[in-house]
């Protein structure tokens, strides 16, 4: 890139160093290059000037403009000021009013000049009017870019605050391109954008922000969106080919007795379809040389603890230790509990390690441990502990892994001098777009089909004005046996947002559930987390008929007698998390429900989220409309994941289609080029280094 982009903005006429300065904190903007590369958001339909006349009371889209001021008005006085501007074009009237900023734009308008006027109108006893329209002298206009399709940028209040409009950024583009003076850097090599019929950078970036049609618009999009995800992939995949040259993987060759016997034995239903082609995939991995990295999803209640189970006793029995680190003591116990039953019989030495472990038993664990005692190890944040050491550690798996840091897991797999195979494992499905780009460097397994005999739960959308027939329906299932879940997106009432909350909800379910009749727990995200395992396996023993709760039971908990998930103020929650939240329930042979409950008032977006509840189970299904609906930056888990790079153009939920062309386009590039080394991809090689993730796990730490 020429290095005119690095420019600094404060010295382009218009900006200075105040200005500079609130780019930077604003919009983290400070060379010429950022700016250019700050693109609009929407764009508007400049192509057409109106005649005042021509426009009647239904019209609901912005129009424009060209008028002459007739009367200029302040009216009011301090807080209740408004500016009223009144404008003639020969064919009628309109009012243009400015209720913020009047001292500024007061000094912007003349009596008697020709403006060029942009804005949504509104009618008032017949008349038109515009509030706080877009202005322009007819004059500065002629010498200024006007393009028929004008981009509108986002601004911050405290942009606007400071007279710092969309229409001030794009003059300051304009000065900022006049400057580069058409000096743009291409790229990309000539072979790609042939190849790909790709539109030139230059090109590109002059028609997004000042395209002459539409048709230039979506070919600048297209190669700027195709830069930006080829850029992601190819530092993804590049460092995909680096850890596949520089690390090779321990060869588990035998499927020996253990696993033979567990098959033969052990095993208490019959493995689903979906089960046995994850395991084939890691057996795979297992034979061929390399060091698995390997992501695997499924929705709740899928079976991807047992495939777990069975991978690590090919690790067993090739005389390897395996470990799974899950993320809260309960999960830990409920995988040893798991473990423990199926593995009942079989010479395979199983040990929990947590930190509510006693010293004298963390000692003689620690020791079998560095003996080679301990087959499988299970545990929490406690494994990452220097003390833990393993005699030959082959394979790690890491439980709902989006819990945990880079640095955690980093450490995990640092306790070998090989590094281990590797196996990640989430419950909250991941979009194809956003497992492509997050976990791109990973090879991706999907256990997509639940055991048989799993009973669908049945989800019902209930308004806070059916609250009676919620509690009536709560407690026919109690009733019956059962046990319920109500969860609270609050622990203590806000006064900025009016959702149920916690407190409030305990007094209410006590009074409909009274002790001692009925027993209530609460397990929220402030308590110890002693006192939520406590609470937790309270509630797990039958201790409890109701427990009352934050999302902090979204994961990990299992309980089969659980048959009713009750989420209050389910608005306020992501699908991703109302599909983890209902996937606590229907564990057992029970017919198991959730219910949704929402105010009357609902947002569009809020209705649609509730529709998709009720209308699948499917959790791939709903991560994809989350993703549509929130964008990749909302969902839950990208932060921890590894989105550290900033889309600016791209979007996962609409670009499916441009990151599988680009991923595909770098799987070209590094088949013949694995490192980015030859002369011809130097460009590309730069772009790569552009786009850097925090990586699911960093293997750089390795020394």
């Amino acid at each position: 890139m020429s290095s005119i982009f690095d420019k600094e903005i404060k010295f382009l006429p218009g900006v200075g160093e105040k200005r500079a300065q609130l780019f930077k904190s604003e919009l983290n903007i400070t060379t010429i290059g950022d700016l250019l590369y700050f693109f609009p958001y929407r764009y508007l339909d400049k192509s057409r000037l109106f005649k005042i006349r021509e426009v009647g009371e239904d019209v609901t889209t912005f129009i424009q403009l060209r008028a002459r001021v007739e009367s200029i008005q302040v009216l009011g006085e301090r807080n209740k000021k408004r500016f009223k501007v009144i404008v003639s074009d020969g064919t009628g009237r309109a009012e243009l009013v400015w209720f913020k900023g009047i001292n500024w734009v007061q000094k912007q308008i003349e009596q008697e000049r020709e403006y060029i006027i942009f804005g949504k109108p509104g009618f008032f006893n017949g008349v038109m009017s515009i509030i706080h329209p877009e202005i322009e002298s007819t004059l500065v206009a002629q010498n200024k870019f006007r393009p028929e399709v004008t981009g509108v940028y986002s601004v911050t209040e405290k942009l606007t605050s400071n007279h710092i409009t969309s229409k001030v950024i794009f003059n300051i583009i304009c000065t900022a391109w006049e400057n580069v003076n058409g000096s743009v850097e291409e790229t990309f090599p000539e072979h790609l954008m042939k190849d790909y019929g790709l539109m030139g950078l230059k090109e590109a970036l002059y028609n997004i922000h000042f395209p002459k049609n539409n048709t230039l618009l979506n070919s600048a999009r297209y190669r700027l969106k195709f830069e930006e995800l080829l850029g992601i992939q190819l530092n993804i995949l590049s460092v995909k080919k680096k850890q596949e040259i520089s690390y090779k993987g321990f060869i588990f060759s035998n499927v020996g007795d253990i696993f033979n016997s567990f098959y033969k034995n052990n095993l208490k239903f019959p493995l689903t379809n979906a089960q046995k082609r994850v395991l084939k995939e890691i057996r795979l991995d297992f034979l061929n040389g390399k060091q698995m990295n390997r992501l695997l999803q499924g929705d709740v209640g899928s079976g991807k603890t047992l495939v777990a189970l069975m991978s690590m006793l090919i690790a067993v029995d090739n005389g390897y230790q395996a470990c799974i680190m899950a993320p809260t003591e309960i999960l830990a116990n409920q995988h040893l509990e798991y473990f423990s039953d199926f593995l009942l019989g079989l010479n395979v030495k199983v040990e929990l390690l947590t930190g509510s472990t006693t010293k004298s038993e963390r000692e003689r664990i620690l020791s079998s441990l560095a003996e080679g005692e301990i087959d499988i190890m299970i545990g929490t944040h406690a494994l990452i502990e220097d003390r833990v050491v393993f005699n030959k550690l082959g394979y790690v798996i890491i439980d709902e892994q989006h819990r945990f840091g880079v640095e955690q897991r980093a450490r995990l797999w640092m306790k070998n001098e090989n590094v281990p195979h590797i196996l990640v494992m989430t419950a909250t499905p991941i979009p194809r777009t956003l497992a492509m780009t997050l976990y791109g460097d990973l090879d991706v397994s999907v256990i997509d089909e639940l055991p048989p005999g799993r009973k669908s739960i049945k989800t019902i959308h209930f308004y806070d004005s059916h609250r009676l027939r919620m509690l009536g329906f709560v407690k026919n299932e109690i009733k019956k046996g059962r046990q319920v879940y109500i969860v609270y997106p609050l622990i203590k009432e806000s006064e900025k947002m009016d959702y149920l909350n916690l407190e409030e909800g305990y007094d209410g379910i006590t009074r409909a559930f009274p002790p001692p009749e009925f027993v209530t727990l609460v397990v929220h995200g402030k308590m110890k987390q002693s006192e939520k395992d406590y609470g937790m396996k309270m509630f797990k023993d039958g201790k409890a008929n109701i427990l009352l709760a934050t999302s902090v039971i979204e994961v990990g908990v299992n309980v089969p007698n659980a048959t009713v998930m009750v989420i209050e103020s389910a608005e306020r929650f992501g699908l991703a998390q109302l599909h983890q939240l209902r996937g606590r329930v229907g564990r057992g042979g029970e017919q198991s429900y959730c219910i949704l409950m929402t105010s009357v008032k609902l947002s569009k977006e809020s209705r649609k989220r509730m529709e998709a509840m009720v209308s699948t189970t499917d959790g791939f299904e709903l991560a994809e409309l989350d993703l549509q609906l929130r964008g990749a930056g909302d969902l839950q888990g990208t932060q921890q994941s590894g989105m550290a790079f900033e889309l600016k153009i791209a979007n996962l939920g609409k670009d499916g289609q441009i990151l599988s062309i680009a991923r595909e386009a770098a799987i070209r590039i590094l088949e013949k080029d694995p490192l980015l080394n030859k002369t011809e991809n130097g460009k590309l090689r730069v772009l790569a280094r552009k786009y850097s993730a925090d990586k699911i796990y960093d293997f750089s730490m390795i020394s």
